[in-house]
């Protein structure tokens, strides 16, 4: 290819040199003719060879036949970029963009000049007129603008050829590292509602532009555009994101329960907000309980989420806030749907049985889990409390002397332990061990706050 790209090049200089000596002797013509040939036909052998210095020096022959031969600069200036003497190459360029401004490869040669380089800022001047040749490379502009800091200039041309071309990755790459300093997201927000008069259709620019107004705390433009968006896009999921709060911090309970339904059916919307909507709803739920049937309904939409146990969590909530009989009916919910997470549940039903004082019922839950679970020394300790507490302490100071073999640097357990291993002795009439596991109990309790 680049042989060819040669020989057309070496046309070209031969149609050059039959005008230039127009008003030559037929002989002299003959002879300049030959040598012209001869010197370019040099430099391109010594080129193809990599000997740049000789064709070089074959091309500057040719510069003495004809000094303001442009092609013949540009050709100086490859050989010199190939040997990395880049001060001459650009010389040589500009010299041939000086003869014939018109040729746009002259001005490219100045660029990948610049490039090598890192010559960013008159890589800008040298982009802006190659520009007038071809307006792809703005692109290269864009890229130019980051390098030098000109983030002002980068961000309209950005949007500039976002219109008109259509997004790419890289432009959006910029676009997120400009207005990530707040300085520039006023110009992205006028663009916003720009592009949103302009194409009213246009779900993204929405969505953009209340993520801005979100960062800014600016509630009121926030529902404005969402409403916007409902109206133009009624089928908006997005657009119920955002009206979501707004219904509930009014009271509007069936608008928030449709909006809620919308956003947790969408495909579209993350995972993420799709929890926090969910738990704003369980919020309002706790203080308008007759909405509990819908809450439990929208747990279904969670059904395949791996990552959460919808209904073990707001188990948790209700747990928190010491509603019990709420939480249990969540975490036996979370059963269902869930069984990854038996451990962590059911030792937080065995918390609540032991608070309400349920011993029978933790004895078989902590029973149960044992078998199923031999080494988590948890379950032994709750099914020995519970025993205690029935005076059944036989039981308890087996479960809790076999469960003590699995506890493991878990020092608040370890005392546990021993109290309720004292409480066991202490009503089997043991006085001795009794004193010997309170006492383990009190050491570990010293050495417990020490630490802390």
């Amino acid at each position: 290819m680049k042989k060819l790209v040669s020989l057309l090049i070496m046309l070209v200089l031969l149609c050059n040199s039959a005008l230039s000596w127009a008003q030559t002797e037929p002989e002299e013509i003959k002879l300049e003719d030959n040598k012209f040939k001869d010197y370019f036909f040099e430099a391109l052998k010594q080129k193809g060879i990599e000997n740049y210095d000789k064709a070089i020096v074959a091309l500057e022959r040719c510069l003495k036949i004809e000094p303001n031969n442009a092609t013949i600069h540009y050709e100086i200036g490859k050989n010199y970029l190939a040997l990395k003497d880049y001060k001459n190459a650009y010389s040589s360029f500009e010299k041939a963009s000086t003869l014939d401004p018109t040729n746009k490869w002259f001005l490219i040669g100045m660029y990948d000049v610049d490039y090598e380089t890192k010559d960013y800022i008159d890589g800008v001047k040298i982009i802006n007129k190659l520009i007038l040749f071809d307006p792809k490379f703005k692109e290269d502009l864009v890229s130019l603008y980051m390098n030098t800091g000109q983030f002002d200039e980068a961000l309209t041309l950005i949007n500039e050829l976002n219109e008109n071309a259509g997004k790419s990755d890289r432009r959006e790459g910029y676009k997120m590292q400009i207005l990530s300093q707040g300085q520039y997201q006023d110009a992205e927000i006028a663009n916003l509602v720009n592009q949103i008069n302009k194409y009213p259709k246009e779900e993204s620019n929405y969505i953009s532009l209340i993520y801005y107004y979100s960062k800014k705390d600016n509630l009121e433009k926030v529902l404005e555009i969402a409403h916007q968006l409902e109206k133009q896009i009624p089928s908006s999921e997005w657009a119920q994101v955002s009206l979501f709060k707004s219904y509930l911090v009014n009271n509007e309970s069936e608008k928030a329960i449709n909006a809620m339904n919308i956003v947790l059916a969408s495909a579209k919307v993350d995972s993420k907000i799709k929890h926090r909507i969910f738990n704003e709803f369980l919020i309002y739920v706790n203080t308008n309980p007759q909405l509990t049937p819908v809450l439990d309904k929208a747990i279904g939409y969670f059904d395949n989420d791996t990552n959460v146990n919808v209904a073990k969590e707001i188990g948790k909530y209700y747990h928190n806030k010491k509603q019990f009989d709420k939480a249990v009916k969540y975490y036996q919910l979370s059963f269902k749907k869930n069984n990854l997470d038996e451990v962590e549940t059911n030792l937080l039903l065995l918390d609540i049985y032991i608070q309400q004082s349920e011993f029978e019922k933790t004895v078989k839950t902590a029973t149960d889990m044992v078998a199923s679970y031999p080494v988590q020394p948890q379950f032994y300790y709750y099914a020995g409390l519970a025993h205690n507490q029935l005076k059944q302490f036989k039981k308890a100071k087996e479960m809790l002397e076999m469960g003590m073999d699995y506890v493991v640097e878990d020092i608040p357990l370890e005392i546990n332990y021993n109290i309720q291993l004292g409480e066991a002795y202490n009503g089997l009439g043991d006085a001795n061990k009794k004193e010997l596991y309170f006492s383990k109990a009190n050491e570990l309790l010293k050495k417990q706050k020490q630490d802390e």
